[in-house]
């Protein structure tokens, strides 16, 4: 059996440490495409030569062009200009709206039925981007936001019951960024609703700390934005794609009256399978959910609106 084949574009921080869990997962063999010459082709190089030291046989080649990456089944776009201090996401919509577009175009003509993941901020804008350049079917294409939105809403409460991140199973919904909706009511820990294991202030000053997790780390590092947690992120929904797990996983994808949302890639439940999204799960919500889940989507549309002037 042949492997599948992954193309990571943008070779910073994010897309390359995105292809060296890729390889040490023996995913696939993968394709790192940076428009600076000979960096992707140096971080290529130095990943497959710690595969003796891992243990992993998958190949890994670094490119500046788009021949190479010809028929990959999965393609995730993590270029971009990242986030520095004091800059919103909103800020960065009117550089990237033109970076991805490009590579998008490049993606559909050389792997016209890869699944396509956005990495790139303001990640539900950039995943509109690709889509409506690509022209890919909704099912073929998604956003990176929620898994990683969960994991850091996970930490935050792993830490604050002092229990295993293993036993916290976090939801949440809406656009990546100061609008998500991390839900407490459906966040379990070892199946018991968190809402009964904390007070409502510390549920709401943990909520608050995820919203603002990337800033956080932005803020932190001076000079960059997260890459362990975002590349790991995209790794479990690679993963579930290739291994067609049906698994269960928030994502940016596009609603089409779902949730009372249409025409908008919005973070929801959806089930990640070989097909890519085999199913969005609509789940209840109270009135307070749907008010937020509302206001998210809205700020959503705002930028998609905006993104419509620059295509």
């Amino acid at each position: 059996m042949s492997r599948k084949k992954i193309t990571v574009i943008g070779a910073g921080n994010v897309g390359a440490t995105t292809a060296q869990r890729l390889v040490e997962k023996e995913l696939g063999n993968v394709v790192l495409v940076d428009i600076l010459q000979d960096m992707p082709q140096g971080k290529a190089l130095d990943i497959l030569e710690s595969g003796p030291v891992y243990s992993y046989d998958s190949e890994i080649i670094g490119t500046n062009g788009y021949e190479e990456t010809k028929d990959s089944d999965i393609a995730i776009i993590t270029s971009g200009v990242a986030r520095k201090p004091g800059m919103s996401r909103d800020d960065l919509l009117k550089i990237n709206t033109g970076i991805v577009k490009g590579v998008a175009e490049n993606i559909a003509k050389s792997s016209p039925n890869a699944i396509l993941i956005v990495v790139s901020n303001p990640l539900d804008a950039m995943t509109y981007v690709a889509h409506k350049v690509s022209r890919f079917p909704k099912h073929r294409i998604m956003g990176m936001a929620g898994v990683l939105d969960a994991a850091r809403f996970s930490t935050f409460l792993a830490m604050e019951l002092k229990v295993s991140v293993e036993n916290i199973q976090a939801f949440v919904l809406g656009g990546h960024g100061d609008t998500m909706v991390p839900s407490t009511r459906y966040t379990t820990v070892a199946g018991v609703p968190v809402e009964e294991l904390l007070p409502k202030e510390r549920l709401n000053a943990i909520v608050k700390r995820t919203r603002d997790g990337g800033a956080e780390i932005v803020s932190l590092l001076k000079t960059g934005s997260a890459f362990y947690a975002p590349s790991a992120a995209v790794v479990e929904m690679v993963e579930a794609i290739l291994k067609d797990k049906k698994k269960i996983v928030p994502c940016a994808a596009l609603c089409e009256g779902e949730y009372n949302i249409d025409g908008l890639f919005v973070g929801v439940p959806v089930k990640l399978g070989a097909k890519g999204i085999e199913q969005i799960f609509e789940i209840a919500l109270n009135d307070e959910e749907s008010a937020a889940l509302k206001r998210s989507a809205d700020a959503v549309k705002v930028l998609c609106e905006q993104v419509d002037t620059l295509l």
